[in-house]
């Protein structure tokens, strides 16, 4: 389904600024569908005159929809819907005329200009189903009444107002808290759901009738509430934006919307949501993800412990081959400590494993006898920690057994070699290439009957632990390359 922007810049003479007034509008206008009780159609006049481009479409949460079918990137022509050619043309609310029948659906049509400035630059077709429409209920009176309020500032072009936009994911919506104040703050409708928040934050008694500012005040304590600029802008509707409160164990969301219908601020729209819920598992996942990190930082500091014991025990061995199997023993708990310590740092249970393979890379060539030097080319990107543990010690091991087979210590001289370590996306794979110039491949090598213990846990890590499969063989270079591929998912 196309975008706003791509509608307008295919089909239209809308420039950037006016692109920016329509999202912005886009942006808030699920609360004029729900007010309304009607299905929203942007529609954009065609650069050549001939017609309209639908941009953008918004159906109701509080009633049956006029559209069942999506209608963005279709396109009107001129004549078809005498009241967006009158809305354009005239630069007011059309709305005379006989329903139209959609489907065996009467449906109600009402064209408001958008207005930018001096120019109207859009047409929104407000799209009623009278099937669904019955005598109105004293809570769907003041949400039409909003709703008109709300497009005549569309059409007068004072909406939508300049400054703060709506921060919060969890903003309310009209079904979770309706409140109508006059100009003065003073609550002129509640609907129920708004006087139960507010029974909840320790109201006895009516909303209707009360300051709400002041009464908001007595209810919850300063360190709950915003500073009183603040407060006094949302909870009186003088300012477009929203804010949150609470008082105990309970938490909302406040959200004003001043209505200028004529250019005179007459009150506001306030939403309200009670947040208590989402807030408690906000506290418990920041409580859960503070208990993951310290416990990969414990699991780091064991492996260096572990690491630091058998360090300490290759010290006290005469035999040469036990220091080296404690030595490759080390680097392999390191490894493996490297990614908990990444992971004990981040806020995410995924890793940017470019930096371990950085690090996995120093810490070979460190340890290593022979003058080599690791070139990272490409990106592993952020892997999930499952992922990134078993993979760092493919790459520790590929690494360490280029660094010990490829380039013998001996007759090493000043000359130093390069391992090229390679990582590619590839759809829902990830292609690991380790590259060396060293002196490649004994002569009939067999993966499958190599004695190389190193060799024998990348391949179980691979392909038991990751999915992928691993091949060996001679590199362009002259050397060896190990190909290894593993499946994202």
């Amino acid at each position: 389904m196309p975008s706003l922007s791509a509608v307008a810049r295919r089909h239209t003479d809308l420039d950037d600024a006016d692109i920016a007034w329509l999202q912005r509008i886009l942006a808030d206008w699920q609360i004029i569908a729900d007010l309304s009780f009607a299905d929203l159609v942007l529609w954009l006049p065609d650069r050549q005159g001939t017609g309209y481009w639908a941009g953008g479409q918004m159906r109701p949460t509080t009633g049956p929809t006029a559209y069942l079918d999506d209608i963005i990137g279709t396109f009107l022509p001129v004549g078809r819907r005498t009241l967006v050619d009158t809305a354009l043309a005239q630069g007011r609310i059309a709305r005379e005329g006989d329903p139209e029948w959609r489907d065996e659906v009467p449906v109600r049509v009402e064209a408001i200009p958008v207005r930018r400035e001096e120019r109207v630059i859009a047409v929104i077709a407000r799209n009623t189903n009278l099937l669904g429409v019955r005598t109105p209920s004293r809570l769907e009176i003041n949400y039409l009444q909003t709703a008109g309020d709300l497009t005549k500032m569309i059409a007068s072009g004072h909406f939508p107002a300049p400054g703060q936009r709506s921060d919060h994911a969890d903003s309310p919506r009209v079904g979770d808290g309706f409140l109508r104040v006059d100009a003065g703050g003073r609550v002129v409708y509640a609907s129920p759901n708004a006087l139960s928040v507010y029974r909840r934050l320790g109201l006895i008694g009516d909303l209707a009738g009360q300051l709400l500012t002041d009464l908001t005040r007595d209810l919850v304590p300063p360190r709950k509430r915003p500073d009183e600029e603040t407060l006094s802008a949302v909870l009186g509707a003088r300012a477009h934006r929203d804010t949150e409160i609470g008082s105990g164990d309970t938490a909302l969301i406040v959200r004003a919307i001043p209505l200028r219908p004529e250019g005179e601020h007459i009150g506001g729209l306030i939403l309200l949501r009670d947040v208590t819920e989402l807030r408690r598992r906000d506290r418990e996942l920041i409580t859960k993800d503070a208990t993951i990190r310290e416990i990969h930082h414990r699991v780091k500091n064991n492996l260096q412990t572990v690491a630091a014991l058998l360090r300490l025990q290759a010290r006290r061995i005469d035999s040469e081959e036990a220091t080296a199997a404690l030595n490759e023993a080390v680097r392999r708990v390191g490894s493996i400590a490297i990614v908990h310590e990444t992971l004990s740092q981040a806020v995410e249970e995924t890793v940017d494993f470019d930096e371990i393979a950085d690090r996995l890379s120093r810490l070979v060539t460190d340890v290593g006898l022979a003058p080599v030097r690791v070139r990272r080319e490409g990106r592993f990107g952020m892997l999930v920690s499952e992922m990134a543990t078993p993979l760092a010690m493919v790459v520790t091991e590929l690494l360490q057994n280029a660094v010990e087979h490829g380039y013998p210590e001996e007759g090493a001289g000043d000359e130093v070699g390069e391992i090229v370590l390679t990582a590619q996306r590839r759809g829902s794979h990830l292609d690991l290439t380790v590259d060396d110039d060293g002196q490649g491949l004994p002569e009939g090598f067999e993966l499958d009957t190599s004695p190389s213990l190193g060799l024998s846990i990348v391949k179980t890590l691979v392909e038991a632990e990751l999915g992928g499969h691993l091949t060996l063989g001679a590199s362009p270079s002259g050397g060896t390359r190990a190909d290894v591929s593993v499946p994202l998912d």
